[in-house]
């Protein structure tokens, strides 16, 4: 029996036009990496993957006593205030990370990007899954709480996935456009670690955006996380956290903006990373 021949086409623009569909065909390449990064992820640490839990909930701590008991901010209705801010640490926690691991994933790769052709935008979206460990792990947390205080969440815990997906393509539009220009001007790594902390405090975790005045209250949702935010504490506490249609509506369209631009960009530089690197 004649051995079936595998040919190669090359010729200018093929790999551009094909690009969407290699996305596809590479993702045994992007099980691998993902299956990489989560294998070393707690290597070699000393507490291991007990970090997931500790930073969450030692944050949640200091945020109950500060906005809870210092600054006597209100939680939504009869919802204990530690279960209210660790429904905002949840999406906020998953869209730090991602944003913080994927802006570093192409150079962090810099010997993958410079041997072999692959859709580059596979790193930072692998970067990106690769938390979703992290985050289950915080979510079994919140299951304890909710058990602890004896609090049952609705019917509409069964959307929180969509949820979860909305936070992961907040996070995934700052990522790409951070990681691409990561590749030619490597003080983003300091920048990033800043506006991280900076948005941590400025994005409603630690208390509800119910308290934002009415008038500013639309505005202060062109920050994305604050549509995210709201729709996991919609979710999770039910109809005593009530979603603000305005403004998580215009959050939904910065999210789409973000997406747009960081992958218009991303596409754009990508081809360039192998000599900047």
């Amino acid at each position: 029996m004649k051995a079936l021949e595998t040919i190669i086409v090359l010729e200018p623009g093929r790999a551009e036009r094909n690009y969407w569909r290699d996305l596809w065909s590479y993702r045994e390449l992007f099980a691998i990496l993902a299956w990489r990064d989560i294998s070393v992820r707690y290597k070699q640490t000393v507490i291991g993957i007990a970090w997931a839990v500790i930073r969450p909930f030692l944050t949640m701590i200091v945020f109950t006593i500060v906005f809870g008991h210092l600054a006597k901010l209100p939680s939504e209705g009869d919802v204990p205030y530690p279960i209210l801010v660790f429904a905002g640490m949840l999406p906020w926690f998953l869209f730090s990370s991602i944003l913080s691991e994927a802006s570093a994933s192409v150079v962090g790769n810099a010997n993958l990007v410079g041997k072999v052709y692959f859709p580059r935008l596979i790193i930072p979206t692998t970067a990106a899954v690769v938390t979703l460990v992290d985050f289950a792990i915080n979510l079994v947390v919140l299951l304890g709480l909710i058990l602890w205080y004896g609090f049952l969440p609705g019917w509409r815990i069964a959307l929180l996935p969509g949820f979860v997906a909305l936070a992961m393509l907040a996070s995934l539009g700052p990522a790409f456009l951070v990681a691409a220009l990561n590749v030619k001007y490597r003080d983003f790594r300091y920048i990033i670690p800043f506006c991280v902390q900076f948005g941590l405090y400025v994005s409603p975790v630690g208390f509800s955006s119910a308290i934002i005045p009415d008038n500013w209250r639309f505005w202060y949702s062109l920050n994305p996380v604050v549509g995210v935010i709201d729709g996991f504490r919609w979710c999770i506490i039910g109809e005593d956290s009530p979603l603000y249609l305005p403004g998580f509506t215009l959050s939904l369209v910065v999210v789409a903006l973000s997406l747009w631009c960081g992958i218009t960009y991303f596409r754009r530089t990508e081809r360039s990373f192998a000599d900047l690197i």
